[in-house]
């Protein structure tokens, strides 16, 4: 494969590696490094070896940024599939969450992902993975350590009435742990008999 020789004049190595300290992308930060490194005179496997990359990505980057620039090597946007849901979707999804279950109607106290998947398949027609919803919750901000639910016909004045009058435990009640024995493992050495001695 012939190597690909970077055209533009633009900039200099050591102006590219002034850009590259000056990026807040890390990713164009070594696509910048690895361009300052060929135009110093890097063969281009080390000098992709040295910047996280292929040879082939890096001629993928030369070929960018002689033909655009810097602006050549900010990533794209990937044409993937479409989202499992549209943005209107999204915006319902987040006050299903925020406005939580209803205990009557769907028996729980708390969502669960698998909750979640059959209310988006009911409300919106979509089949999603449990995975899947576990991935819109991440993207709403939403983790999966949660405090622990509380059941909509609690009494919190019975439960606070409970916790006066029940009688609390000294440190002094509570039973100490043995301490251990010293270790009794192997046998007993035996003295030799004065006959074996002799």
């Amino acid at each position: 494969m012939v190597a690909i020789s970077i055209e533009r004049t633009d900039f200099t190595a050591s102006q590219l590696r002034g850009e590259a300290s000056r990026a807040r992308n890390g990713a164009i930060a070594r696509r910048l490094l690895a361009l300052a490194l060929v135009l110093e005179g890097a063969d281009r496997a080390s000098a992709a070896r040295t910047c996280g990359m292929d040879r082939q990505t890096l001629r993928d980057w030369v070929h960018r940024y002689n033909d655009e620039g810097l602006a050549g090597l900010k990533s794209r946007q990937r044409s993937g599939r479409p989202p499992k849901l549209t943005a209107e979707q999204r915006a319902a999804f987040r006050e299903i969450v925020e406005n939580g279950p209803d205990p009557e109607r769907h028996k729980v106290v708390r969502w669960r992902c698998r909750d979640l998947r059959e209310e988006i398949a009911q409300r919106f027609g979509v089949a999603v993975h449990e995975r899947t919803v576990g991935k819109f919750l991440a993207e709403l901000g939403y983790r999966r350590l949660s405090v622990r639910p509380r059941h909509p016909k609690a009494d919190e004045a019975a439960q606070e009435a409970f916790k006066k009058t029940s009688p609390r435990r000294s440190p002094s009640a509570c039973p100490k742990t043995p301490s251990r024995s010293p270790s009794k493992s192997g046998s007993r050495t035996r003295r030799a008999s004065a006959n074996k001695a002799r």
